[in-house]
């Protein structure tokens, strides 16, 4: 699919261009979105153009589920920056973060643009047959991811499922967390029933069967979650039997597997392995902006002088992992602390850094054109988190016992030079999937879902917590980002903040 990024520019242009992100823009007029509806190409280009809002997606989720877990500790020594307030629990400047606004306009943008093309695919035949029903599976995947991305950051948003004006998006309030759920559940249930199992090298990168089954099982795993007495994204409703099928019809289909090298998932040499069941394409290109920049995020610029690499200041500042990650969770023998995470330090312009740090996408030898332009695919879903996502339903009582979750995890273990877990729980669970997924910002949400997020992160602020910087005790209501100032000035009155904010 990396070559159909070629088109992002001619397509945001000419289909999509313009849109903003913001709520309260003009969407496309009916006649510019007729006018470019004409041939299957245009639908083609427009889906892309549904793809390309996904390109800062990793960017934000650095900060607002990896910095906001316990796995790293970014507190600034030079001034505050934006991902300060993240880190620290900061109620009264959540409301007014970039972040925390980037990720409401931006996973809104995606649903605007896939609602554009759901409903000329409802209307214009310009594509029929398998095509059509692919790009209507496509549009309602991503559709339904940005929901579940919504959902787990602010609790109840505005459920919208058709293209609307600004004025019908202006009286449009916040939806309860069960129908945003629906909307969910039904898109992805009709990705799995759309989308193909596997596609031909051209096509790489868009959504499989599989891709579906394995974000509604993950739904399924998140409505199971405790709710915390918040209006979150948890319902205790104990949906593990939904989400068991889901996983093992992909441990059945024999198209995945474990790769007997951690570091080769993340190779840039060897993207779309055999353990990627979704992933965002990047491909560097600095003249259309098509490499990705989340791996900058994390990387200190003296780094990039130490390892030879002609980038200019840009990345701010180191944003540390926790020294419980780096000291405690990992074990000295395991292969994926050293490959996750630059531990020994280094020493640049007689200015010596100790303080750990993610490398796990960076490569002197792969980079791009530039901090901003790295061809490396993020990974959204692996196996390796199918495997793991099966343990814990069988933690849970379903589809086995703990004995069986642990001989599952087995393969996992095994490549990261570990013996294998006993006495499973749910709490060494999470912990496992805290090594194998660091710097894959999936910690803040599995915490979250599990059950453990405040007696893990109250615990581990005590400790880690040299700066006294983090609020203490962290609360339920601090579980939830607040809705955006920005979105509360556009329509007063129309929603309701989160209790806390």
């Amino acid at each position: 699919m990396k070559r159909l990024f070629l088109l992002i520019t001619a397509a945001c242009s000419l289909a999509l261009g313009g849109c903003e992100k913001d709520l309260d823009q003009v969407p496309i007029s009916n006649g510019s979105v007729d006018t470019f509806y004409k041939t299957a190409t245009d639908f083609d280009q427009a889906m892309t153009a549904v793809y390309n809002t996904l390109r800062g997606y990793p960017d934000r989720e650095v900060i607002l589920s990896e910095a906001r877990s316990d796995n790293m500790y970014a507190i600034s020594a030079i001034g505050s920056r934006d991902w300060d307030p993240i880190n620290n629990f900061s109620a009264s400047l959540l409301v007014i973060n970039p972040y925390v606004a980037d990720a409401w306009t931006s996973d809104y943008l995606t649903i605007f643009r896939a609602n554009t093309l759901l409903d000329q695919l409802a209307t214009n035949g310009a594509v029929t047959g398998s095509l059509r029903t692919r790009y209507e599976g496509e549009a309602k995947f991503l559709r339904a991811f940005m929901y579940l991305d919504l959902v787990r950051k602010f609790g109840k948003v505005p459920v919208l499922d058709k293209a609307l004006g600004p004025q019908e998006v202006a009286s449009t309030p916040r939806s309860e967390v069960t129908k945003v759920y629906e909307l969910i559940i039904s898109d992805l249930q009709t990705a799995v029933a759309n989308l193909p199992t596997t596609y031909t090298a051209a096509n790489l990168g868009r959504p499989t069967k599989y891709a579906a089954e394995g974000l509604l099982a993950l739904t399924y795993l998140t409505r199971s979650g405790p709710t915390y007495g918040i209006n979150g994204p948890g319902l205790d409703s104990k949906e593990y039997d939904k989400a068991l099928p889901l996983l093992n019809d992909i441990i059945n289909s024999g198209r995945y597997s474990v790769l007997p090298s951690y570091a080769n998932v993340f190779a840039y040499n060897n993207e779309n392995n055999a353990e990627v069941l979704w992933d965002i394409q990047y491909i560097s290109n600095a003249s259309l902006g098509l490499g990705g920049s989340f791996p900058n995020v994390v990387i200190p610029d003296s780094y990039y002088t130490f390892s030879g690499l002609p980038f200019g200041a840009g990345s701010v500042e180191i944003k540390p992992c926790s020294n419980d990650l780096v000291n405690t969770s990992y074990a000295t023998t395991d292969t994926r602390k050293t490959f996750n995470i630059l531990t020994t330090g280094y020493t640049q312009a007689g200015i010596t850094e100790i303080r750990p740090f993610y490398k796990k996408y960076f490569s002197a030898t792969g980079r791009g054109t530039g901090r901003g332009d790295w061809p490396i695919n993020f990974i959204v879903m692996r196996y390796a988190d199918i495997l793991m996502m099966k343990a814990e339903c069988q933690v849970r009582g379903v589809g086995g016992s703990a004995t069986d979750a642990a001989t599952l995890l087995a393969p996992i273990r095994t490549r990261a030079a570990q013996p294998a877990l006993t006495g499973l729980t749910l709490a060494s669970l999470m912990e496992e999937r805290r090594r194998e997924f660091a710097g894959e910002n999936l910690r803040w949400n599995d915490l979250v879902r599990s059950g453990l997020a405040l007696d893990v992160m109250n615990a581990w602020a005590l400790k880690d917590d040299v700066s006294a910087k983090i609020t203490r005790p962290i609360t339920a209501n601090l579980l939830l980002y607040p809705v955006p100032q920005n979105e509360l000035s556009a329509a007063p009155g129309l929603y309701d903040q989160n209790a806390g904010y």
